[in-house]
């Protein structure tokens, strides 16, 4: 006796290739995706991080300029010109470099912080 034939339909060649096409063209658009996203967090973090490091400059350099011709002109007055000088700029140049500082290191943590990298392992990326 033979049975009719009730196996399903094996799909063609032709359509498991269109089906596999399609699954990597979803795949890559969700890679691409990703790759914006992350892009974006680390252009604001960037953008975070150059502001203060821009402000803290100009404010350095131009308060810097007024309190020194100040505070050198005044000492000055008591003291040797050149102790008058360093006694104002030695301060002045540590203020600076720690507002220098401070800004670079923003600028240099734009790798991944571990939000993003909890995020790109939730999301299965790497």
């Amino acid at each position: 006796m033979d049975a009719p034939e009730s196996e399903p339909q094996a799909e063609s060649i032709g359509d498991l290739l269109g089906r596999l096409v399609e699954d990597g063209r979803s795949y890559a658009e969700a890679e691409l995706d990703l790759v914006k996203a992350i892009a974006a967090y680390r252009a604001q973090r960037a953008r975070r991080a150059l502001v203060s490091l821009a402000v803290g400059w100009f404010l350095l350099v131009t308060s810097t300029t007024a309190v020194v011709m100040g505070a050198v002109l005044s000492l000055a007055q008591r003291l040797d010109a050149f102790w008058a000088g360093l006694i104002v700029g030695i301060p002045l140049a540590a203020g600076g470099y720690a507002l220098a500082r401070y800004g670079w290191s923003g600028v240099k943590g734009l790798a991944r912080d571990p939000a993003e990298q909890q995020a790109i392992d939730k999301g299965g990326g790497g």
